[in-house]
């Protein structure tokens, strides 16, 4: 027994049909392992050198609600699902029907020999990652071992491992805790500030409080950047201390988050008091939904593909490197 998956994005595309008591092929596909994730394409046409072809892209954790949002904006923009992708066991069997094409979702078991032949079969492929905290090392390694270029979203792991794995193996990449780009333009003014007025909050005290929906275990990686620039200009503070909402009726009772919006939201507050108590600033940013870091998503995908192309010198990005770029939808 498995589960299908619909997402409501209406283009046309290829199909690849999946047998679980298969024992020919690659875990259970008709097809054998190099021809199950060829795109549809005209007879005759040559997809990976076809100039028209749509960029292609594996998106990880696509059985979430975020990796299901980056899909969706992903096919509106013109890119191309292939017809695989990677998720937790919990997960492992699952069809994800995307734009005419159906997306079979693997577990950690085989992985490096299915993206190898995926990056085989499309060697401009970009991958998208929207799994969880405790993924992000071991899919870091995954990657860089086959020199796959991606696009990381994932908050949590180990972020000085990470970085130095995709470093080591020079491979291309955008990490960002951040895809919703008037957020990341927000924190590229922060760290300007930090910049160039260190010291300028010294004395003031902080208090922060971030509201996420309550399946989001760890602490937002916005709060931790914005909070490393406070930092910087002088004010003492402990992640530890930051104020987790994660309670439903808390978030509508004392957050204001919309109840629709229960399942799907980021409200952020970070207040200053001076140490006489007499001057105070408060910075707040709330969004609701997830539309806001899809499409920032596809703007990395973009960019990221750009710099591949080029064979850019510099290999790892983050979002304020896409912003600077200038060239966002």
């Amino acid at each position: 027994m498995w589960a299908v998956i619909k997402l409501p994005v209406n283009i046309h595309g290829g199909a690849i049909h999946y047998n679980p008591s298969n024992k020919n092929g690659c875990n259970g596909f008709v097809r054998s392992r190099k021809s199950l994730v060829k795109m549809c394409s005209t007879p005759g046409q040559n997809v990976q050198t076809s100039v028209k072809s749509p960029l292609p892209i594996m998106v990880n954790g696509c059985t979430g609600k975020m990796g299901r949002a980056v899909l969706e904006a992903s096919i509106s923009a013109g890119l191309q699902p292939v017809s695989v992708c990677f998720s937790g066991p919990e997960d492992e069997g699952k069809i994800v029907e995307a734009g005419g094409k159906e997306i079979t979702v693997h577990g950690p078991s085989d992985r490096e020999n299915i993206l190898s032949s995926v990056f085989e079969e499309h060697p401009n492929l970009i991958v998208v990652d929207y799994t969880v905290p405790a993924a992000v090392n071991d899919n870091a390694e995954l990657y860089s071992k086959v020199g796959v270029p991606f696009v990381m979203g994932t908050t949590g792991g180990d972020r000085e491992k990470l970085y130095k794995t995709v470093a080591d193996s020079k491979i291309y990449a955008v990490i960002s805790p951040q895809m919703g780009k008037q957020v990341v333009a927000f924190l590229a003014a922060m760290e300007i500030m930090a910049e160039q007025f260190p010291g300028a909050f010294s004395g003031y005290s902080l208090q922060v409080m971030e509201s996420h929906q309550a399946s989001k275990l760890d602490t937002s990686g916005t709060a931790k950047a914005v909070i490393s620039c406070f930092q910087k200009l002088g004010v003492s503070f402990d992640l530890d201390q930051v104020q987790l909402i994660r309670d439903p009726v808390q978030q509508v009772e004392m957050v204001g988050v919309p109840e629709e919006h229960l399942l799907g939201h980021a409200f952020h507050m970070y207040h200053l008091t001076s140490p006489d108590r007499t001057v105070s600033f408060e910075f707040q940013h709330n969004v609701c939904g997830r539309s806001i870091y899809a499409e920032g998503t596809v703007d990395a995908i973009l960019f990221l593909a750009k710099k591949v192309k080029l064979k850019e010198e510099k290999r790892i990005y983050d979002m304020i490197d896409v912003l600077r770029e200038g060239n966002m939808r």
